[in-house]
């Protein structure tokens, strides 16, 4: 499967191409990581469906949006997990996926999986004024913050939204200095320190690669 660009991962998502017997639903902005695991380590019985990352932004959508896509494909498949954490939804994905008889991934969101969910509990009560950015939202942070708080329109609206963060926290996904400095670009245009702390994939390689190929695939 060719690498979707990240326009088509915010507004479309990911069709799943139907070649693994186990499907992932994803979000769209955690389709270039999963493809990269799936190809490296040739996990050729997942297959990806990816629900539009713009869902970020109204997290209350997604519990909906997993179960239509469950119920929608599930019959084509040996089985389905969901790669998204909670996400915002208080709870309500979680009782959504238990109602499908379907799994997902344990924590809050994919900061906390990306850093690993053990180590960000160490320190997320001492972070409360951190504002997280990951690759994906690095390259699309016109799309995901600047715009949609109407912070290109308004700057001056800047100070009301992020006046009580102190630094933007950027987990690299991978070692590229371009899209670091666009997220120093990122912290200085929101008037933040900058930290970056690269997490790799973190808890998300375990979580995929706990997925075995069903009995009928071998």
């Amino acid at each position: 499967m060719s690498m979707p660009d990240d326009e088509t991962l915010t507004t479309n998502g990911l069709r799943p191409s139907g070649t693994g017997r186990v499907l992932l639903i994803a979000c769209g902005a955690l389709a270039r990581e999963i493809l990269d695991l799936k190809e490296r380590n040739g996990w050729d019985h997942l297959d990806l469906h990816c629900l539009p990352a713009i869902l970020h932004n109204t997290p209350e959508k997604i519990p909906a949006a997993v179960e239509q896509a469950v119920t929608q494909r599930r019959d084509a498949y040996d089985d389905v997990f969901v790669v998204y954490a909670d996400c915002g939804t208080g709870g309500l994905l979680r009782a959504a996926c238990d109602r499908l008889g379907v799994d997902m991934v344990e924590g809050p969101h994919c900061y906390s999986f990306f850093e690993g969910n053990a180590r960000f509990a160490t320190h997320s009560e001492d972070e409360i004024t951190a504002f997280y950015l990951t690759d994906f939202l690095v390259r699309q942070f016109d799309a995901f913050v600047w715009k949609p708080l109407g912070l290109d329109r308004h700057p001056d609206l800047r100070e009301m939204y992020f006046g009580n963060y102190e630094k933007l926290v950027y987990q690299a996904q991978t070692d590229n200095p371009a899209l670091t400095e666009k997220a120093r670009d990122c912290a200085a245009r929101l008037g933040l320190a900058f930290e970056r702390r690269f997490t790799g994939y973190g808890d998300l390689t375990n979580v995929l690669a706990s997925l075995p190929p069903p009995v009928s695939s071998l």
